[in-house]
């Protein structure tokens, strides 16, 4: 990887300055949604990268997408509030037909329309997707579903959702991979009419949802692509959403490394700088160490994604190596900079509470994760590792 992508960095990091920490933690106290950051972001073209340019887009690929989202947690934002427009475009973009581009795709690059959120997990499936229960009736000229989703991030601050539903019952196809497809929800029509969302409040300033969806009915020119090959139009998305994440948890390994960089060089004990001791010094190293390892993995998933090339397992190792690095860069963080840490006002607090923990611990780079996912086996011609999300 010879390219620096120098020319995204620096206006990334330019708009990113025009939201200081101030309001960060403003919005974090609040539990609120950093809406004009957002906005922000989609004004200036950056949330339509991927989106072609004759639908009004950047045309970017995958791998500028990802230095996109690392820029903004390098520079302090937390780019968990916007990333689901990065990661889902891509089904739609690859799989949707061109009626539905034409349809969409203007209104979302232009910030008419948001497309934040995707509705896979369900309370009693969680990683082992061909088990969802939710289920889509053709109508005739609709689909009527029933079910429920959970752990549904951004559907308050989306118009539209990308959804999982069987359309054949598990036990009549001849593999478990089919027999899922993938459709489009307008939320707005849809909250209230069939679809009821019920907020969780969590640990974090990160809006989550479970849904409920009873005999809600949706055009059938919204499914997108084949019925019934859902599955594999879903592992584009999920495998595009592992490798952006894993470019998030590496800007917060770099912004920690130098904040705590920054920290060791000042702090004085017994006469001299702490940052001239081995015990200081090597924690941060390797962390600096690790998140450079995990770069590396990110750019190789990257291009594989942008090549149409399978990227499934290259896109785990690389959210997994960088949830792992940034949790290592938060830790050195936190215990070199002692008891300040824990101060509500003090200016790193907020961005190790609302951000690179969860990315660490949500994102598979923690032991309980390893934990609580199945095996690496092979399932429908699928590895075990595009189960791990």
């Amino acid at each position: 990887m010879t390219e620096d992508y120098s020319e995204i960095r620096n206006a990334v990091r330019a708009l990113c300055a025009g939201f200081p920490p101030e309001y960060h933690r403003q919005i974090d106290q609040d539990r609120a949604y950093p809406e004009a950051f957002v906005e922000a972001l989609t004004q200036a073209g950056w949330m339509a990268a991927l989106i072609p340019e004759k639908y009004g887009g950047s045309g970017l690929g995958l791998t500028e997408a990802s230095v996109i989202m690392e820029e903004i947690n390098r520079a302090g934002g937390n780019s968990g509030a916007c990333h689901g427009q990065m990661y889902n475009m891509g089904t739609l973009l690859r799989h949707g037909s061109d009626v539905q581009k034409a349809h969409y795709l203007p209104k979302i690059a232009s910030g008419e329309l948001r497309l934040q959120s995707m509705g896979v997990t369900e309370p009693t499936t969680g990683s082992d997707t061909t088990k969802i229960k939710t289920i889509a009736k053709r109508k005739a000229d609709r689909y009527v579903i029933n079910g429920q989703k959970v752990w549904i991030s951004r559907v308050q601050h989306s118009d539209l959702m990308i959804l999982l539903a069987r359309t054949t019952p598990l036990v009549e196809v001849k593999k478990k991979s089919l027999g899922m497809s993938i459709f489009i929800v307008d939320l707005k029509q849809a909250i209230g009419n069939g679809l009821e969302v019920k907020p969780i409040r969590n640990m974090v300033n990160h809006e989550t949802n479970e849904l409920f969806f009873d005999n809600l009915e949706i055009p059938v020119e919204n499914l997108i692509g084949e019925e019934g090959l859902g599955f594999k139009y879903i592992l584009d998305g999920l495998n595009a959403e592992r490798a952006l994440i894993a470019a998030e948890c590496i800007g917060d390994g770099y912004w920690f490394i130098d904040k705590v960089t920054e920290y060791v060089k000042e702090r004085k004990v017994f006469g001299r700088p702490i940052g001239q001791n081995q015990g200081v010094q090597f924690p941060i190293a390797e962390a600096h160490i690790e998140i450079e390892a995990a770069n590396l993995m990110r750019f190789e998933a990257c291009r594989l994604f942008d090549a149409q090339q399978p990227c499934g397992a290259q896109a785990n190792m690389a959210k997994y190596l960088a949830a792992k690095a940034s949790w290592e860069a938060a830790n050195a963080c936190i215990q070199f900079h002692g008891g300040m840490i824990k101060e509500s006002e003090y200016k790193y607090n907020n961005y190790l509470h609302q951000d690179s923990f969860v990315n660490a611990t949500f994102w598979s780079g923690s032991p309980l994760r390893k934990k609580t996912e199945p095996p690496p086996t092979k399932v429908e011609g699928f590895s075990g590792l595009e189960r791990l999300r």
